[in-house]
């Protein structure tokens, strides 16, 4: 067996994690290093802030259903990793107790896909975020729900944080 000699990236170096936003782009580069499903479908992070979270998604060709329409589950992919890195930007690791979305409008090939992700309300371990998914026009495709729970540790390898707090926290883009 040979031994691994990889180490876990220093945070501490690239980033002020006392700062909000950095510690946000700090846990983005955390969780992007392992999620091969934003990377194999082509998802870009085009804005992150404590809380919220930008990603696009051209819409390739196989990704089309049988009505020669984006397929719900690449909408409903996207939706979900946007809400997944803005409810991770504060290196509290969280999941998914709930989600649901509703689809307005079809997305269609070539189209460049848009999720908005922002923190609806927090308090103690549990969050509500909705995401806001628009084609390249502007166009609404989706809204998408998305209820969180915070698990224990840190997203962020060797940083620590607060418990979360029992206060109310709306955060908007």
């Amino acid at each position: 067996m040979t031994e691994s000699t990889s180490q876990e990236p220093n945070y501490a170096d690239k980033y002020d994690l006392q700062d909000p936003q950095q510690l946000a782009e700090a846990c983005t580069e955390a969780l992007l290093a392992d999620d091969p499903l934003t990377k194999e479908l082509k998802m870009e992070i085009t804005v992150i802030k404590p809380g919220y979270a930008e990603l696009t998604m051209p819409v390739q060709d196989w990704m089309a259903n049988g009505h020669d329409t984006c397929h719900g589950g690449m909408i409903f992919s996207l939706a979900d990793s946007a809400f997944a890195f803005s409810c991770n930007s504060e290196n509290y690791p969280t999941v998914a107790a709930g989600c649901s979305i509703d689809y307005i409008s079809p997305g269609h090939r070539g189209d460049m896909l848009t999720a908005k992700a922002s923190k609806t309300h927090q308090r103690g371990r549990t969050g509500v975020y909705d995401v806001r998914v628009e084609n390249q026009k502007g166009d609404l495709i989706a809204l998408f729900r998305g209820r969180s729970h915070r698990i224990k540790g840190v997203v962020v390898p060797g940083t620590t944080n607060d418990a979360p707090t029992r206060t109310s926290q709306k955060t908007g883009s």
